[in-house]
């Protein structure tokens, strides 16, 4: 049986992407953003457990995050949760609700997270590469396995370039389109 699979290796280059983006959104701007608490973890009930798991964050201004917890005695522990993940915020109490406004960025701190943002998009581009390498491999044994002729591996492997220059051009949009949002703000 061929080891080839186009479909197989769109998904793991989409897969690439999708990461990219995840961590991209983790990327402090001057704009309040849900996704940057995605990393917190709190100690509640003796373990430790993900923010959106004891409470709701939300963004009712475009520079303030606002985070409900919902049991009244996890109020502490999601402050000291938020203060420990290293985000430079810093979490006000009001009732059961923290308010987390987002302080301005240096410009120093910005050149940095453009800077990492450029970082992120190296790493997916080369994850992406190592599915083309994957993939060249896996025609090349099919080849000599006399499983497909050198025209269709030949084809084939056109197809796995086309593929990987579509995602690596995506990565790299992604990446400029969050630098120009951290650097203009």
């Amino acid at each position: 049986m061929a080891k080839y699979d186009k479909n197989d290796i769109d998904r793991r280059m989409q897969g690439a992407i999708e990461s990219l983006k995840g961590d991209l959104s983790g990327l402090r701007t001057g704009r309040a953003n849900t996704s940057l608490l995605d990393p917190v973890q709190v100690e509640v009930y003796g373990s430790m457990m993900p923010l959106n798991q004891v409470a709701t964050v939300s963004a009712p201004e475009p520079r303030m995050l606002s985070v409900q917890v919902w049991d009244k005695s996890n109020v502490i522990a999601v402050e000291k949760g938020i203060a420990h993940a290293n985000l430079g915020l810093n979490p006000m109490i009001d009732g059961q609700t923290l308010r987390l406004p987002m302080p301005d960025l240096t410009e120093e701190r910005r050149r940095e997270l453009a800077k990492l943002a450029g970082q992120y998009a190296e790493k997916a581009k080369i994850a992406i590469r190592n599915v083309r390498r994957d993939g060249m491999e896996a025609l090349k044994e099919d080849e000599k396995k006399k499983e497909i002729s050198e025209d269709d591996r030949k084809r084939s492997e056109d197809e796995v370039q086309k593929l990987t220059d579509k995602y690596v051009a995506e990565a790299d949009a992604a990446a400029e389109q969050k630098e120009k949002e951290i650097l203009t703000q």
